[in-house]
């Protein structure tokens, strides 16, 4: 993917809105009387010798009826969807949510019905579990807990800590951890409070 500087974007705004002010087979004059923008300023924005500012671009968007995206050329935003190949470690099955290697890190976990004794783990950083379906245990510290479908936890992972089924059916969560102890913001509303 070639990636161009602001100036060749730019540069490339004021051919754009000639062609498809062409194409749509408008004068500068009938733009104009649309937009409120003079002709000589228009005539100006198309051969380059103004650079585009949104107070030019909205009207010209409105005028032609499209997405501001389409007069600047916007590069399409990629494939948003995370295509990941699932790993099975010690019987456990992940798939990996997110792409970028280090910082947060969100998995999706299927671990199967089995019975197993706990053998609590330390190391750094900071874990948030939210269960899908099943019943999670979870023993942290002093604490042995089952979450259920739809409970969340959270906690620092250099507290003794470990997880894993109830052995009463295989349990599927998502798994969110920061190795250099990032811990999760859960907001129900905008800061702003609307």
């Amino acid at each position: 993917m070639v990636v161009m500087s602001t100036d060749d974007v730019l540069a490339e705004v004021g051919p754009r809105l000639r062609r498809m002010r062409k194409d749509r087979d408008v004068t500068l004059a009938g733009l104009s009387e649309a937009t409120g923008i003079s002709v000589s300023t228009l005539s100006r924005l198309e051969s380059g010798l103004r650079k585009p500012s949104l107070e030019l671009l909205l009207p010209i968007a409105q005028a032609h009826q499209v997405p501001l995206d389409e007069l600047v050329g916007a590069p399409p935003v990629g494939d948003p969807r995370v295509r990941s190949k699932p790993i099975v470690r010690g019987g456990r099955t992940h798939w990996p949510l997110t792409r970028q290697p280090g910082g947060l890190q969100a998995f999706k976990v299927l671990e199967p019905q089995r019975k197993e004794e706990p053998d609590p783990r330390t190391h750094e950083g900071y874990e948030w579990l939210y269960v899908l379906s099943g019943r999670l245990r979870l023993v942290l510290g002093e604490h042995d807990v089952v979450l259920s479908e739809g409970e969340a936890a959270e906690f620092d992972t250099r507290v003794p800590h470990w997880f894993g089924s109830t052995g009463d059916g295989p349990v599927e969560f998502l798994s969110l951890f920061g190795p250099q102890g990032e811990r999760m913001h859960v907001r129900a509303r905008p800061a702003s409070g609307k």
